[in-house]
């Protein structure tokens, strides 16, 4: 059984190049070159795996007709015992579960959670945050897509213009737009702390195709990554929308398929 989920967790959600793997009843260590995981929770519904000390990569799922079972990607940091997400999980069920694996084993109070974009893949698990009057942040763009492409309106949801800085505890996390890309409102996070970069769907993971263009603007979107990889130069880790998180190498990638 043991075997059976390291197995599934390689293929689903973590890095080639495995230097060594330890496995005990409760959790599975994974090393690669660049980057250390730990994969601290795994039910049908959401999988959590540690990044830094500060950071975590919740991954959901999503049912799609054209690509079938995604695999979708958040970022929960914690700090002095607060934390903020950045894009809900995929529906309230997988949501509670973060909200509760936040609280109860991390100890955490959650004071925002942030959507990058307007799709479900981002913002599915929100009502669950506001049953449990958690602060939501938006940015205008995103809020008015919310409204005119979903039906979603949230009076509580605050939003912003092109960038947010919030605290967590004596540490800071910036919310920036850069321009169009995977849609007009996507937005990316920073924790400068740890030096860890949240794409979102603007970021493509290494080796992937250029997936949903529904609401797409390909012709903006090299410009839009490169003045991402501009601002943040201190980033190190890089969380994309879907797929494995790596390195800077998945902004430069990304920037290449769309060239």
């Amino acid at each position: 059984m043991i075997f059976l989920s390291i197995i599934y967790l390689l293929t689903s959600c973590d890095e080639p190049q495995i230097r060594s793997v330890t496995a005990n009843n409760t959790k599975e260590q994974i090393v690669t070159a660049d980057l250390k995981r730990d994969t601290v929770y795994k039910t049908n519904n959401l999988i959590l795996i540690r990044l830094t000390s500060h950071v975590y990569q919740h991954i959901s799922f999503l049912n799609t007709n054209s690509f079938g079972r995604v695999n979708c990607n958040g970022m929960l940091i914690v700090n002095d015992n607060q934390a903020i997400i950045f894009d809900t999980p995929t529906d309230d069920v997988s949501a509670e579960e973060l909200i509760k694996y936040a609280t109860d084993n991390l100890q955490s109070k959650i004071i925002a959670v942030i959507p990058t974009h307007f799709h479900e893949d981002c913002i599915g698990g929100i009502g669950a945050f506001e049953k449990h009057n958690i602060q939501s942040y938006a940015s205008a763009k995103t809020k008015q897509k919310l409204a005119e492409k979903r039906n979603i309106y949230s009076a509580r949801m605050k939003s912003f213009d092109d960038s947010l800085t919030l605290n967590i505890g004596d540490k800071k996390i910036f919310v920036n737009y850069f321009g169009e890309g995977h849609t007009k409102d996507n937005v990316v996070g920073y924790f400068p702390a740890d030096n860890v970069l949240f794409g979102g769907c603007l970021i493509k993971e290494t080796g992937a195709s250029k997936g949903n263009l529904e609401d797409a603007n390909t012709d903006a979107w090299p410009a839009t990554v490169l003045n991402c990889k501009q601002h943040f130069t201190d980033a190190k880790i890089v969380i994309p929308g879907h797929g494995k998180s790596g390195g800077t190498e998945l902004l430069d990638y990304t920037i290449n398929l769309f060239r």
